[in-house]
């Protein structure tokens, strides 16, 4: 048997509602969106990785670097 499948279906709903409670308690309200739309750029970087995909192929499909992109702002 896994033992990390054990421990997830003994946590239930109360357990997973403590756990949401102590991190809003941790990170407060505000930072939460922030550390999930982090966490999601991280995931999505990762799966670009992952494909083979980089930002090197992307510019170059766009013609531009990211020198030309700074100096037209």
């Amino acid at each position: 048997m896994d033992l990390s499948l054990l421990f997830i279906n003994k946590i239930g709903v109360p357990g997973i509602i403590l756990i949401l409670i102590i991190v809003l308690l941790m990170f407060g309200g505000k930072k939460i969106p922030e550390l999930m739309k982090g966490l999601g750029k991280g995931v999505k970087e990762f799966k670009g990785a992952a494909n083979g995909d980089s930002d090197d192929k992307k510019s170059e499909e766009t013609g531009k670097t990211d020198d030309s992109k700074k100096s037209e702002a």
